[in-house]
């Protein structure tokens, strides 16, 4: 299979696991299916991608760069956009005690996908223990293989509804851009409290329907375990950076352009790739020949509730 197909099947594929939360999974075997499903389709993408400069919709604000570029000189200039690293940046930085709070202490990032988030934190929080787990068995083969060093930074495979840690061993949990994909999201929560330290951190970002923010508020508040301390909605910074990719010129637009496939293929591949990383949340809209080519079923198209919100939520374990 070509890249582009390859792109296009594991759109196809997100689009079956777009969830609403509002509705838990009838059984045990749908929810299994659905974590098959998953992992079997970030799986793909792991084998997929190259160095992964792409790891989530990003953000972008100028502020947050700056602070980044202040800490770490140049960290756009090799792969990446910065985009997806501001969205780590902000996971950490607006914690009750901020990076330095974390020195020396167990970071758990719950759904890393190939780790190059978690290492790019690493890399900001010398002397903290961090630790990845993901549900894609290749995904975490290859954060092992390519940025594992010794316990100041690990990858483990497991379920985030039934985490592989004892009890109040984490100080900082972190969940990115993930939890829209579990099966039963209280299960999730549940279990972070569990692993969390009394006075431990979990800070939780994630794209939201109306339905599925209602419903996390109603199970965080049956949850005394986990006091959750702000609520900020940057949907207006990750919009603009996913239209920033989208936008002619970009990095992610020359990387495509640097790969050797015809107009109608790459137009294709482009397509497939905004898809997945936000454009539906940006407002995209396809070309001409994509809608021709999506009413013959030849290419996918996002299905499921609009995606309404993209918040940073913090809880601190009581």
């Amino acid at each position: 299979m070509s890249q582009p197909d390859v792109m296009t099947a594991f759109t196809a594929g997100l689009a079956d696991i777009n969830l609403d939360e509002s509705r838990a999974p009838s059984s045990g075997v749908k929810a299994a299916g659905m974590k098959s499903a998953s992992s079997s389709i970030y799986d793909m993408a792991a084998a997929l991608s190259g160095r992964g400069e792409l790891w989530n919709w990003g953000m972008y604000d100028p502020d947050l760069a700056a602070e980044i570029e202040a800490q770490l000189p140049g960290f756009t200039e090799f792969g990446t956009d910065g985009f997806s690293e501001q969205l780590y940046y902000l996971a950490l930085r607006d914690l009750p005690d901020g990076l330095d709070g974390c020195a020396g202490r167990a970071v758990l990032e719950v759904g890393c996908g190939t780790g190059e988030g978690l290492n790019f934190l690493s890399r900001l929080v010398p002397g903290a223990r961090m630790t990845g787990l993901d549900l894609s068995p290749k995904a975490i083969a290859r954060a092992e293989a390519t940025l594992a060093r010794g316990e100041s930074l690990r990858f483990v495979h497991g379920d985030a509804e039934k985490l592989p840690f004892e009890d109040s061993s984490v100080d900082v949990l972190i969940n990115i851009e993930s939890s829209h994909t579990y099966p039963d999201l209280g299960r999730f929560l549940h279990e972070a409290a569990r692993v969390l330290r009394p006075g431990g951190t979990l800070s939780h970002i994630d794209v939201f329907t109306r339905q599925r923010l209602r419903t996390m508020r109603g199970i965080t508040e049956e949850m005394p375990q986990l006091k959750w301390i702000s609520d900020h909605d940057v949907s207006g910074e990750v919009r603009a950076a996913v239209r920033r990719r989208m936008a002619p010129g970009s990095r992610f637009r020359r990387t495509l352009d640097r790969q050797r496939m015809n107009p109608l293929v790459r137009t294709i591949a482009t397509h497939s790739q905004i898809l997945m990383f936000g454009g539906m949340f940006a407002d995209y809209q396809p070309p001409a020949s994509i809608k021709v080519l999506s009413r013959l079923g030849l290419v996918p198209w996002m299905s499921g509730l609009p995606m309404e919100s993209y918040r940073h939520q913090v809880a601190v374990r009581v």
